[in-house]
């Protein structure tokens, strides 16, 4: 894209648009210890609130909150919060850093759930922006989570969508199998392991996002080895 129109895309949508799994207690336990945390103290809050808080700027730019459930008109479709970006988006941030601003310095990037068109659409993404169950006391409990035939059938499908500076529109797309947590994610951290080991003696020493650090030779070990596809698709 840059090779077309010489600038990167000021702001990508990430949006996942399929998605099957379940969330373990272990990660319950973490998301209501960081909340505890956050809410008994301030300067915690602060650091979680902000976009940049992975990756030092001195010209920060106000970021899409993702918090709410709202009508996509470019996309027909209304969009709801997706729990880990929070997560997420601060680690592309990192990256964009690290790769000296490649994706410009402008950058705005969001996560949110496709949720369909129509008053269904927007009853299920308002739902899902009411849903608090993790954090509940409903919620798993340590040592409960999916099974492995849950596991199993897992899969996701995420876009990432945005315009070039000749308002064409651009859309890449990164689908896996099994669950994306404790099937998927496992894989890629393995994948990720082997693919350092064998990259080491070019990355010097630090935090780093996969991106920097192992780019494109990650990606292909995911696909080879890890049930992910990565596709241009406009």
């Amino acid at each position: 894209m840059i090779a077309e129109t010489g600038a990167p895309l000021e702001y990508v949508k990430g949006r996942v648009r399929k998605m099957q799994g379940k969330f373990s207690g272990g990660t319950a336990a973490s998301l209501k210890a960081t909340m505890k945390a956050a809410f008994a103290d301030p300067s915690v809050m602060k650091v979680l609130k902000n976009p940049y808080s992975l990756a030092s700027t001195t010209n920060p730019v106000e970021q899409p909150n993702g918090d709410k459930p709202y009508f996509d008109e470019a996309l027909g479709s209304w969009v709801a919060p997706f729990i880990m970006a929070a997560i997420n988006t601060r680690n592309i941030h990192r990256s964009n850093m690290l790769l000296d601003h490649q994706y410009g310095h402008n950058f705005k990037y969001d996560e949110m759930m496709l949720t369909g068109p129509g008053e269904q659409g927007e009853a299920i993404a308002n739902a899902v922006a009411n849903d608090k169950s993790l954090g509940g006391e409903d919620g798993p409990k340590p040592g409960e989570g999916p099974t492995k035939e849950e596991r199993d059938n897992g899969f996701y499908d995420v876009m990432f969508v945005g315009q070039d500076i000749n308002g064409k529109t651009h859309i890449a797309s990164v689908a896996g199998t099994l669950d994306p947590g404790y099937g998927s994610t496992s894989k890629m951290i393995a994948e990720s392991a082997l693919c350092l080991v064998e990259n080491y003696d070019s990355i010097e020493g630090g935090l780093y996002t996969s991106a920097p650090a192992l780019g494109n030779s990650l990606i292909e070990r995911l696909q080879e080895n890890a049930g992910l596809a990565f596709k241009i698709e406009a």
